[in-house]
């Protein structure tokens, strides 16, 4: 299994202990009854060196661990999808594709949200291979499709698919395929001629070179989405994209362009009591989510100010954004840390370290690390 595992497991960074660790860990937060951690250390070994084969008991614990396939986990190709024998076969999916009703891409969007729910509540991890399938179907689909009034219904669909699909993957830890199915989400968005689409996937991309270690090119990557066809975008968007400029700035010291670009994302957030867009349900935005970012941005750039923010914030959050919530936490420990209140802080971090290991959060916990070594 050099391909599968232990690759992975290499790539993470995890020694064969770690892994036990957090193997154990798992099973104990779902009471799963697994081996001891000496038994688990020869399994391991074992299973990398192909002396042991996988078990589905044991894979159905270290896909959700990484956040990846059953395929990438075994080491094996994935499959290929059947080629077209000729004419009539080409002809047979072409058909399949341009009757694709309106009620079927509303199957997309409906499995899309159904999936977008069990991300926020329970992690991303546990989900890659239904969302693998998810955008393969959508993809094969668009992939036949030809007139543009076929296409476009459909690529709607899996741009806003790819972006929560890269969103998720990011969360795990997989940046690689983050990265690829923002491309997906930004290609679809174009076939779909959506500005709102392809400006949301840059954005979020933005946060993947942020983690990277490319600051300045993120904020730049994030300035050119809110320049793409600005006059088709809605304001709930540009309002996201300014506070998503605003985190980025922050992350990369640019300390009056977070201020400034927090408070144009609060001048053109609407008030008109929703929290999406009918056109644009990627993202969710109302003035509670917002005082969220702000207290992240300004904690971020050292402003005492942000305590007050991220206590509201922390009262009206829907108890269904458990990772939002986490993230919260991890705010109000830097926050309380800049004002030297390290009992405060320690306690914050607590929560914010159960709440990331409760959905898997790779993103969040690497956060959560960080802070930790300046207590």
């Amino acid at each position: 299994m050099d391909k599968g595992l232990r690759a992975i497991r290499v790539a993470r960074g995890w020694s064969q202990d770690r892994l036990v660790f957090e193997m154990r860990r798992f099973a104990e937060q779902r009471l799963l009854d697994i081996a001891s951690s000496a038994s688990l250390k020869v399994y391991i070994s074992e299973w990398e060196n192909g002396r042991r084969p996988l078990t589905d008991r044991y894979a159905g614990i270290l896909r959700p661990l990484f956040g990846v396939t059953d395929d990438e986990l075994r080491g094996e190709a994935k499959p290929q999808l059947q080629q077209a024998d000729g004419y009539e076969d080409l002809l047979t999916r072409i058909d399949a594709a341009g009757s694709l009703s309106a009620s079927m891409v509303q199957t997309f969007l409906d499995q899309t949200e159904l999936l977008r729910t069990m991300d926020r509540q329970m992690g991303a991890a546990g989900l890659v291979d239904q969302m693998g399938a998810h955008l393969a179907r959508m993809e094969e689909a668009l992939t036949f499709a030809v007139l543009p009034s076929a296409r476009r219904p459909i690529a709607t669909a899996l741009a806003g698919a790819s972006t929560l699909a890269a969103w998720q993957a990011l969360d795990a830890g997989s940046v690689e395929r983050a990265w690829r199915r923002y491309e997906l989400a930004k290609k679809a968005a174009q076939d779909a001629d959506s500005p709102l689409y392809l400006a949301h996937a840059m954005g979020e991309q933005a946060f993947v070179l942020h983690d990277a270690g490319r600051s300045q090119l993120a904020v730049e990557l994030v300035r050119d989405a809110q320049q793409t066809q600005s006059d088709r975008q809605s304001l709930r968007l540009r309002a996201w994209l300014a506070a998503a400029e605003a985190e980025l700035c922050a992350g990369a010291g640019m300390l009056d362009d977070a201020r400034r670009a927090i408070e144009r994302a609060t001048s053109l957030l609407p008030h008109d009591g929703q929290t999406r867009d009918p056109d644009m349900v990627s993202i969710f935005l109302n003035t509670d989510h917002l005082t969220r970012w702000r207290g992240n941005v300004l904690a971020k750039v050292g402003d005492g100010s942000a305590m007050d923010d991220l206590y509201v914030s922390l009262s009206t959050t829907d108890e269904s954004f458990v990772r939002a919530k986490s993230g919260l936490h991890c705010d109000l420990s830097q926050a309380h840390m800049a004002r030297g209140e390290f009992e405060e802080a320690r306690s914050h971090l607590q929560q914010a370290r159960l709440l990331a290991n409760r959905t898997g959060s790779v993103r969040y916990r690497r956060r959560i690390e960080l802070l930790t070594g300046r207590l």
